[in-house]
This record gives structure tokens, C-alpha cells and sequence, in this order.
């Protein structure tokens, strides 16, 4: 029986000022609310503020205990990224503290493909929810 609605235990992550100025180069952003804290200060946030797909970061650790789990025999030499998607909610900034909770939402096979989507809800310290993020990834058939 496929493990659909399986959860994995909730994984925190602490944001880092430096960790979101690295991301928001290597994304080419400009906005100066992403590279500077004076800025994003000015702007009145409390740090600087993360890029939207920022969550990639935030939750990586989270959606890897599901790629990784030998339950879902996920074979990953044939594995594709499939799609994102993600609704927001209040902006992510440094010294905030993301706990993210991932499950198996579908197992499909259709043509002799593995289509596995999972959702990701990530929550700050406050409890509000910052991202609820579904996962598709497809293993290509033999």
C-alpha cells in the first residue's frame, strides 16, 4: 500500500542573514530589501528579507526526509523535477526560524511513470504559515 498522507517529523531551520544575501545573488536579485539590512530596516522589516523561493532553502532538509525515504522506492537515476508550486504567506526575514512539515499528498503511476507530489507547510515562530509548497517529481519508467 503506498504511504499517501505519510508525514515526516518537522525539521526547523534558522535563517541567516548571510545565507539570504548569498541566495538572493546567486538568483541575481537586486532589491535591496534582500542585500541589505539597513535597507530592509528602512523598509520596516526587521532584517533582511528572503526571496520568495527562498522556501527551496527552508525546506530542502524537510522534503528530503520523503525523497529519501526507502518506503517510496524512489529511484533517483530516473528522476525529474516535475513542478512547484507555492502559496505565501507573511515574508520570511533573517533571525526568523522556519519549522517545515512534509507529506506524501499522491503516488501515481500513468504510462509507466512514477509521479510522486508532496506538500510542504512551513510555519514561523509566530505559528503563521509562511509557505505551503507541492512538490511534483516524475521516475521515468524502465
Amino acid at each position: 500500500m503506498a504511504p499517501v498522507g505519510k508525514s515526516y517529523p518537522p525539521v526547523l531551520y534558522a535563517v541567516g542573514r548571510e545565507k539570504i544575501k548569498e541566495y538572493a545573488r546567486a538568483v541575481g536579485e537586486t532589491d535591496p530589501r534582500h542585500l541589505d539590512h539597513e535597507a530592509a530596516r528602512a523598509a520596516g522589516y526587521a532584517d533582511v528579507v528572503a526571496p520568495p523561493m527562498f522556501a527551496v532553502v527552508y525546506c530542502s532538509q524537510a522534503i528530503g526526509q520523503a525523497y529519501f525515504d526507502p518506503e517510496l522506492e524512489i529511484d533517483f537515476a530516473r528522476l525529474v523535477h516535475g513542478g512547484q508550486e507555492f502559496k505565501w504567506g507573511p515574508l520570511v526575514v533573517a533571525g526568523d526560524e522556519i519549522t517545515t512539515v512534509v507529506s506524501v499528498k499522491a503516488i501515481e503511476h500513468r504510462a509507466g511513470n512514477g509521479f510522486f507530489t508532496f506538500e510542504s507547510v512551513a510555519t514561523n515562530q509566530d505559528g503563521h504559515t509562511v509557505s505551503v509548497g507541492t512538490w511534483t517529481n516524475i521516475v521515468r519508467g524502465a
